[in-house]
């Protein structure tokens, strides 16, 4: 996926507050504001203090949150990053009006997002921290839709395709499978992953009437788990966090099954399809007037790819994330 660069003319659910007790092409927008000058030298060897504020994706949360633990233990104890996860969405609300200093999304920046950040004055700038899989599970029990066709998971998640009122049954998709009622499950419409599963892999189509949307990825996981007949999406990571109680379904896509791994996920990979990048937007006023913004965004970019692995991401070239890290230097 290749990111788009704007010129300047155009352009709350979960909360955690991790307390120091316990680091290319871009998506830009921007206007006028006034700096600090103090904060435009290089702060890295410095002690710093403040607050850091970020919302968004829960997709991204796992990754962040992990990083913010990290740069308050081991960076900068006097800086407190508060991390929390509304969705890309409600993230992006409270971004635009200049409420967080960082937005993390699952989905890039929309042009209308843009265009409010530079009514309102705000600088921003889009950077991939890491890839995801988009992943379809099902109960650890079901023996039958193990694997699935990629036409088959558009198919079955789109009104009408199979029944008026969407009671969709197993042995509709497949006539072998049982005779029992499908039951639907995704994160709701605060969410970037909603928003890339119907406008990427349903193609802008509607989902079934009958789907049982959350805004916890948390609550989904455990619906998914409790129920045979379920079938959900979500980032790789949230399956992967939950192997005992969840079961991924192998996609193929044309040349037989594949099955999501931090090995398959890739843009140009066997689940290429179903792989996206996932974003966090800086606010370059905030960088330019916290020395602490500028010095954690700098050190998200250092580490991303040491903890993405282990929060269930796919890392990113070396080489792109440096030249993050060499914007992010340049801001003054």
């Amino acid at each position: 996926m290749k990111l788009k660069k704007y010129s300047l003319s155009f352009l709350m659910a979960g909360l955690m507050v991790v307390t120091a007790a316990c680091g290319g092409n871009e998506n830009t927008a921007g206007g006028d504001s006034d700096t600090n000058s103090s904060n435009n030298n290089d702060s890295s060897s410095e002690e710093l203090s403040g607050t850091v504020i970020i919302d968004g994706s829960g997709t991204v949360y796992p990754l962040m949150s992990r990083i913010a633990e990290e740069y308050m233990v081991e960076e900068q104890e006097g800086v407190s990053v508060e991390v929390s996860r509304g969705g890309t969405s409600a993230g992006m609300s409270r971004f635009v009006a200049g409420e967080t200093d960082l937005s993390n999304a699952s989905r890039e920046i929309r042009e209308e997002e843009l265009a409010e950040l530079e009514e309102n004055g705000i600088e921003t700038q889009e950077f991939k921290v890491a890839l995801d899989g988009l992943t379809i599970v099902i109960h650890p029990d079901n023996d039958w839709a193990s694997d699935m066709t990629e036409e088959e998971i558009k198919t079955m998640f789109v009104t009408g395709n199979y029944a008026d009122d969407d009671n969709v049954m197993w042995s509709d998709i497949r006539s072998d499978w049982p005779h029992e009622p499908v039951n639907f499950y995704g994160p709701n419409e605060n969410h970037g992953t909603h928003e890339f599963f119907v406008e990427e892999i349903i193609e802008e189509q509607d989902l079934v009437d009958t789907i049982n949307l959350q805004q916890e990825y948390s609550t989904l996981v455990n619906l998914i788990s409790e129920d045979e007949h379920g079938i959900g999406f979500f980032g790789y990571g949230y399956y992967a966090n939950n192997t005992d109680d969840l079961q991924a379904v192998a996609i193929d896509f044309g040349d037989g099954p594949v099955a999501p791994s931090l090995e398959t996920i890739a843009e140009d990979g066997d689940y290429a399809p179903f792989t996206r990048p996932v974003f966090t937007n800086l606010s370059y006023n905030s960088a330019r007037e916290k020395a602490e913004v500028k010095d954690f965004a700098e050190y998200v970019f250092t580490v991303t790819n040491q903890f993405a692995e282990e929060t269930g991401f796919a890392p990113l070239p070396e080489d792109e994330l440096e030249g993050y890290i060499n914007d992010i230097q340049a801001i003054n």
